[in-house]
């Protein structure tokens, strides 16, 4: 009886430590469960480039802007369709993928010009992508200066550098060196032209308003894809290149507005005539198509 008469505080004291420790478990569940409740921060990933995130993909723009009225219904025009027969179609299937499967991304160039007319129709097959309401959130930045080619190399490769030190991971790090990329971008001076890829995170209408750019990153991505199959069609070479950190310096140099963050970088001209790409083979029909 003693004993127990001992313990009994001690047990007091515990008892009071498990159902304080209980309840604050509690409400912090309640919290991450509230409409708005602050939840812990995600981890932090350093290889995320914080140019590229922004909450503006479906959701209204949230600043001290105001937000554009809807525009008037676009009017119905009657859609007319190419028709090929079974056997035309089988073909021009077959004859896109063989050009297409031979695009590869190339990092020697040959300093050869490509007409400038040439260019501007790629741009303008890019701007046939599809986008989220029709809004068209791209800008296609060409350069051709040599001074603003360079800068933009050096700009690249002071962050790539720190980049492959400190911010990739090893692993990241030991997956390029089998293809033999590193900091150094040579092509960006050698390239007669740079194309860079902005996402527009929302527009502004004529008198000042702001406009939402609907899934304005898969958008742009989407006008990308359109871009390499034009170069490629037109018989020109690129690499696609994301250059991590460097959205801010770029969009500075280059005078874009801050609704405008880079999601691409393409270096595009001919191959240099002794060019060389690593020797990679494609997965094979059934390993990237599910038939159901």
């Amino acid at each position: 009886m003693a004993v127990f008469s001992a313990l009994t505080p001690v047990f007091v004291a515990t008892l009071c430590v498990i159902i304080a420790y209980l309840l604050k478990s509690f409400n912090r569940s309640e919290e991450k469960r509230a409409p708005g409740g602050a939840g812990p921060p995600p981890a932090a990933r350093p290889w995320a480039d914080e140019d590229l995130q922004d909450n503006t993909e479906i959701s209204p723009v949230e600043d001290d802007g105001e937000l554009a009225d809807s525009e008037d219904d676009v009017p119905q025009v009657p859609y007319v369709s190419m028709c090929y027969t079974p056997k035309v179609m089988l073909q021009r299937s077959r004859d896109f993928y063989v050009l297409m499967n031979a695009r590869r991304s190339v990092r020697f160039f040959s300093p050869e010009t490509v007409p400038r007319e040439v260019i501007e129709n790629i741009i303008r097959t890019a701007g046939t992508a599809p986008s989220g309401a029709h809004t068209e959130p791209w800008t296609f930045v060409v350069v051709e200066d040599p001074q603003v080619k360079h800068r933009i190399r050096e700009i690249v490769e002071e962050e790539e550098e720190i980049n492959y030190k400190q911010r990739m991971g090893e692993q990241w790090v030991n997956d390029l060196q089998r293809l033999r990329t590193n900091w150094v971008k040579e092509y960006l001076d050698v390239a007669p032209f740079l194309i860079l890829i902005f996402k527009q995170t929302f527009g502004l209408h004529p008198s000042g308003k702001k406009k939402t750019h609907y899934y304005n990153e898969i958008s742009v991505s989407i006008s990308c894809g359109i871009l390499l199959a034009a170069l490629q069609n037109a018989g020109l070479v690129t690499v696609t290149t994301t250059p991590l950190n460097c959205g801010p310096q770029l969009r500075q140099l280059l005078h874009r507005p801050p609704n405008e963050k880079l999601l691409m970088l393409l270096p595009v001209g001919f191959p240099a005539p002794d060019a060389t790409v690593p020797q990679l083979n494609r997965k094979p029909l059934d390993a990237i198509m599910v038939s159901m």
